[in-house]
């Protein structure tokens, strides 16, 4: 049955930072591609950031670049998405997901597994 365990979200001020993880089991983790997503009340579920296999490939939302990175340990089966100068409209359910192909895919629909999310609040 596989797996993806969400953790590090919380509330934070704007200007803020958290780091994101999700543990996956379950799955050929170093096959899979992995890619954060959120979704905020009322809107619709939006890419965030995405990390090839091998971590050679990341891809990032314009709304975050320069503010997130993505990363990966394959040995301990986690990704992570470190997040800096967080501001209210980050505020949103972050989720893990994973895609059995190469690359760093931006679009939902190339993830076959997904987290149940953590809830991210920036607010002053």
């Amino acid at each position: 049955q596989v797996q993806l365990v969400e953790s590090g979200g919380g509330a934070v001020q704007p200007g803020g930072s958290l780091r994101l993880s999700c543990a996956a089991s379950g799955l050929s983790f170093s096959g899979s591609a992995m890619g954060w997503f959120r979704q905020a009340v009322g809107k619709e579920r939006e890419f965030v950031g995405s990390i090839s296999r091998a971590a050679v490939y990341t891809a990032y939302a314009d709304s975050v670049k320069g503010r997130v990175t993505i990363s990966r340990d394959n040995a301990k089966n986690t990704v992570y998405l470190q997040m800096t100068g967080l501001k209210p409209e980050d505020t949103a359910n972050y989720y893990c997901a994973a895609a059995a192909r190469s690359g760093a895919p931006t679009r939902d629909y190339d993830y076959v597994y997904w987290g149940q999310g953590t809830q991210v609040t920036v607010s002053s």
